[in-house]
């Protein structure tokens, strides 16, 4: 575009001074660089690009036109007014782009851990690009510029591309009804397709690697979990795209989960492969549990689970709380909630966490036996405890160390369940009795965990989602359970998982946009000084999402927070790029008088043509890799958010290049300053010769 090296090497400096930067700063405040910080530096090039190259241009521009003049200025003072005439644009865009992107900063939970670093990656880049267009753009544009013979002619490719543009935007500014009406619908149109969208909090994570949970029928022995599992690894190894499985059963001492002896998990490698064929391997591994009967599976990656554990709880996509205080109840209602969430399309591997059905002994002791042989309810439960779990009765010493003295029944005595009412007991008078002629001894189905939430017992249901999108899953499981499972007073169910997660991060990032917009206003209220040029940069941001609507359709139609963070860096490339060109037309009717008109809109649209076009293209180029591969391992929360950003770059052009221009010509109000007209209206008299 330039056609000069020493040009081009200005603005590309800036590239590699404003990173760094932004890389030493977030060095020194403890994060790293990852896949999201490395996100928000390739978003961030554009910005850092358009920084210098607007003010390389505007130099040259401004000296090409200083040597055409017959009494040409010193070429130091053009290029210092030159920096100084879009140093205020620069400013404000800059700091109304950084409150575009605080809602992401600001974003809670795991949305803003995600996120959170890729927002503040972009804005330390952005006040560096700023830091490098104030102070090294200036003084190389001085060292570089000043004093060499330089091609009075614009480039070749801008004096091609802004004469085409010119007459294009001539035709269509005679126009005007044709390109609002057409803005307004294309507008409408992108916004009603926005709720047909799919949406989830994240995709899925393609990592090569997946858990498989596998839980039985509680109660189920060690000895058992490991026969099943042998021949769940048996079947799973037999595909062709796994490498080794390996299964753990039960959970260690000392661990936090509370899982019994009926519940394993596998640890499934697979072979190198692409994304989809992962994505394949996963249907595959699905298929083939799907010939064990008696036990449920859940199959995910690691990091998928461990995001879904942290937002419900559980290790699947939706969770179904249902909250009361009869157990008996919920365990009813659980098992309804779970049929009708497996009759919902896309379900897949609907579990109840902790069904009932656990063998269990139960010794209810009898009131009137007890007053009969002068027991202690607390006294007999406390020996039975004692001879089957055993009790603390002293402690020994070896040197240093000391050692419990631990007293319980041996283990052939309770070993078996048919001589617990052998146990003997001594009365207070001292006779003895067996346990059996004080309780009612019998085996029963009981509950190996009774889950709490907020000093609240609750039954839980939980699913995977396969074939569509949470957030649609959720929406019609809402309707089926609604309608088809009749809860008690009392009772009362609440949905956790992904598609809340999404829903929270969506209305934080709707309510945090909301405050920031209230500063973007005041900003902008400073920069255009009317009311109706900032109606104009404001009427034109929806038009920005019109390009990744399309992109989003054309790629599955699911909106994802990447999704959602790409919009928001959309409307914050279009704002900037609008704040530039009213601002330069500002420029153009205050400071070099011209009349507004359709010279005057056509003359700064084209002055403002080539940062456009190179800002664009570099921000496409930067964030192409990211889009290509956005369904490789590691890209699939940022491919989305350049596929929105690269297809919402095209219409962002088309609505500062065309749109903006054409509405600001029939709407905007660009006037000479107060000052100006009081100077120009001000009679000069010359009197040649006085001593005054």
């Amino acid at each position: 575009f330039l056609f000069d090296l020493r040009t081009a090497a200005i603005s590309c400096t800036a590239i590699p001074l404003s990173l760094l930067a932004a890389t030493v700063i977030l060095e020194s405040s403890g994060a790293t660089l990852n896949t999201m910080t490395l996100g928000g530096l390739a978003i961030a090039i554009g910005e850092v690009v358009d920084d210098a190259v607007i003010g390389v241009e505007n130099v040259i521009r401004r000296l090409r036109e200083n040597r055409r003049l017959a009494t040409p200025r010193p070429e130091p003072r053009v290029v210092l007014d030159a920096c100084l005439e879009v140093r205020g644009a620069v400013v404000y865009a800059t700091f109304a782009v950084i409150l575009v992107f605080l809602p992401i900063v600001m974003l809670t939970g795991i949305a803003g851990r995600l996120f959170a670093p890729l927002g503040m990656a972009y804005i330390l880049a952005v006040l560096a690009s700023l830091a490098v267009a104030l102070t090294v753009t200036p003084a190389l544009s001085m060292a570089l510029l000043v004093g060499r013979k330089a091609q009075e002619k614009d480039p070749p490719v801008v004096r091609w591309t802004r004469g085409s543009y010119e007459g294009l935007l001539g035709g269509i500014a005679r126009t005007p009804r044709t390109v609002i009406a057409a803005a307004i619908i294309f507008t409408i149109a992108g916004c009603a397709a926005l709720p047909f969208f799919g949406g989830g909090f994240i995709p899925e994570l393609k990592e090569g690697h997946f858990i498989i949970h596998m839980s039985a029928v509680p109660g189920t022995s060690i000895d058992e979990s490991l026969r099943i599992g042998a021949r769940v690894a048996d079947t799973l190894r037999q595909l062709p795209s796994v490498r080794s499985v390996a299964q753990r059963v039960g959970r260690a001492e000392k661990a936090s989960d509370t899982w019994g002896t009926h519940y394993s998990e596998f640890e499934v490698d697979l072979k190198p492969l692409s994304g989809d064929e992962a994505e394949g391997a996963q249907a595959e591994i699905r298929k083939a549990l799907a010939g064990f009967v008696g036990v449920n599976f859940s199959v995910k990656t690691f990091l998928t689970e461990r995001i879904e554990e942290t937002l419900s709880g559980y290790t699947a996509a939706v969770a179904v709380n249902i909250f009361g205080n009869d157990l008996d109840m919920l365990d009813q209602k659980a098992q309804e909630i779970a049929r009708v969430l497996g009759s919902v399309p896309g379900a897949t591997e609907v579990q109840v966490q902790s069904p009932p059905g656990l063998p269990q002994l139960t010794i209810r002791l009898r009131k009137p036996d007890l007053e009969r042989w002068g027991f202690d309810a607390i006294d007999v439960l406390d020996l039975v405890r004692a001879a089957y779990q055993g009790d603390i009765v002293g402690q020994g010493y070896q040197g240093n160390q000391v050692f419990n003295v631990i007293t319980i029944l041996d283990p052939a005595s309770r070993g078996s369940v048919t001589k617990v009412g052998d146990l003997t007991l001594r009365t207070p008078g001292g006779a003895y009795v067996r346990l059996k002629q004080l309780a009612d001894i019998y085996e029963a189905a009981g509950r190996y965990q009774v889950l709490h939430q907020g000093a609240q017992r609750l039954q839980t249901v939980t699913a995977n989602v396969a074939g569509r999108d949470v957030a649609s899953f959720v929406q019609d499981a809402r309707a089926a359970i609604g309608a088809k499972v009749q809860l008690p007073s009392g009772t009362y169910v609440e949905f956790a998982g992904a598609a809340q997660a999404q829903s929270q991060s969506q209305r934080d990032l709707i309510l945090n946009s909301l405050i920031a917009g209230v500063g973007i206003i005041l900003l902008l209220s400073i920069v255009t000084r009317n009311w109706r040029n900032l109606v104009l940069v404001l009427i034109n941001l929806p038009f920005a999402l019109v390009g990744g609507v399309l992109a989003v359709f054309a790629t599955g139609g699911m909106l994802s927070l990447g999704s959602m963070v790409g919009f928001v860096t959309l409307f914050g490339i279009t704002l900037r790029n609008s704040i530039m060109m009213i601002s330069h037309y500002e420029h153009l009717v205050e400071v070099e008088e011209m009349t507004w008109g359709l010279d005057a809109a056509i003359k700064g649209a084209g002055d403002r043509l080539v940062p456009i076009l190179m800002t664009s293209l570099v921000t496409a180029l930067g964030l192409l890799p990211l889009a290509i591969g956005m369904g490789d391992p590691g890209r699939e929360i940022e491919g989305p958010m350049a596929v929105v950003i690269l297809g919402g770059l095209l219409t962002s052009m088309a609505l500062n290049l065309l749109v903006l221009p054409t509405l600001a010509l029939r709407y905007g109000r660009f006037e000479p300053s107060r000052d100006e007209l009081a100077l120009s209206s001000v009679p000069i008299n010359l009197a040649y010769g006085s001593d005054d």
